[in-house]
């Protein structure tokens, strides 16, 4: 194996670290954004309908 080999294996492997380093990263970003997604959605499942309970049906 001579130097331009070894310097070559050098570079692709320090750029698929960095691709992974990346996916990582970017999944880890997508994770976090769902559980705020989701915390969203929860909160407003939670909150009372804005209209309910303001109103009393009095035909019957």
């Amino acid at each position: 194996m001579n130097t331009l080999d070894i310097a070559a294996l050098s570079i692709n492997l320090n750029q698929a670290s960095l691709g992974q380093s990346v996916s990582i990263a970017l999944a880890k970003k997508t994770m976090e954004v769902a559980q705020q997604n989701n915390q969203e959605m929860l909160k407003m499942l939670e909150a009372p309908h804005p209209s309910l309970g303001k109103s009393i049906d009095l035909k019957g």
